[in-house]
């Protein structure tokens, strides 16, 4: 008998959005191989805020879906933190 162990991947980082920190939370979705993140995050109404991000060519990207324009500016950073925790994983 075979058993494969695939390691979840769920962290949150503090990041300033709109001119105040924010906290948003990852997390990788089917195990290493797949090229998907779930990131949820609340506004200032406490409203929360849920997206994805998929890995095209080497970046990862915000898959297209209406979100406030602060989230879409974001999207740099959320792939340098995306980055960071797969490399220290």
């Amino acid at each position: 008998m075979h058993i494969h162990f695939i390691k979840n991947i769920q962290f949150t980082k503090l990041i300033k959005a709109d001119g105040r920190l924010r906290e948003f939370n990852f997390r990788k979705l089917g195990g290493l191989n797949e090229g998907i993140f779930t990131i949820d995050v609340s506004d200032d109404k406490g409203n929360r805020i849920m997206f994805r991000m998929q890995k095209e060519d080497g970046r990862w990207k915000i898959v297209q879906q209406p979100l406030p324009a602060w989230v879409h500016r974001a999207e740099e950073t959320f792939h340098e933190m995306i980055e960071e925790e797969l490399h220290s994983a």
